[in-house]
């Protein structure tokens, strides 16, 4: 009898810690689902922007098909991606084509003063902040959920149920990895 109430309580003790490890790992997928979805939010105000930032550029900027082209290209691509990193490949095509645009408008001062065209840089602006706020909180849901599935014992969990690590959504361009060069010299 004491070897039948000996083992139930093993059993019981190795069910109730399968469970609390089951469940945590739910809860830290669940915030990698919901940090993915505010990333997905503002990529997709940042893609709805883009068209009304085109057609504001293009009085302007009548001989410069290559950069729309570009940056339309980029768009379509970074909307299409599927995973994690081929968004985020996406993304960086996306930034560097949107970069090359405000370069080139730097040379049309009076595309520089137009209010439409200064609302809509203020908002991509702030739309880019936004990006990096919930790219920083993704990426801290899934360094802790790819810890979590990887430490010992619920790694043996994980395998089990057969949890996967996520992937991080990096910069793969790595013109934006380099620090900002300030010169106030000129």
């Amino acid at each position: 009898m004491k070897v039948l109430l000996t083992l139930l309580v093993i059993i019981s003790v190795v069910a109730v810690w399968l469970v609390i490890i089951y469940n945590r790992l739910i809860k830290l997928r669940n915030l990698c689902m919901e940090g993915w979805s505010g990333i997905d939010v503002q990529l997709k105000r940042r893609a709805n922007l883009i068209p009304n930032l085109l057609e504001t550029v293009k009085g302007y900027m009548r001989h410069e098909k290559d950069v729309f082209r570009e940056v339309t290209e980029a768009r379509a691509k970074a909307l299409s991606a599927g995973s994690v990193a081929e968004r985020g490949q996406g993304e960086s095509m996306l930034t560097a084509s949107l970069r090359s645009l405000f370069a080139i408008a730097e040379n049309y001062p009076v595309l520089k003063a137009n209010e439409n065209f200064q609302d809509l840089q203020r908002q991509l602006a702030e739309i880019e902040d936004q990006i990096q706020k919930a790219r920083r909180y993704y990426n801290a849901t899934v360094r802790d959920f790819n810890t979590a599935i990887e430490v010992f014992p619920n790694l043996i969990v994980a395998s089990l149920f057969q949890f996967k690590k996520k992937d991080f959504f990096e910069l793969t361009d790595p013109r934006e990895r380099k620090v900002p060069k300030v010169d106030f010299g000129s």
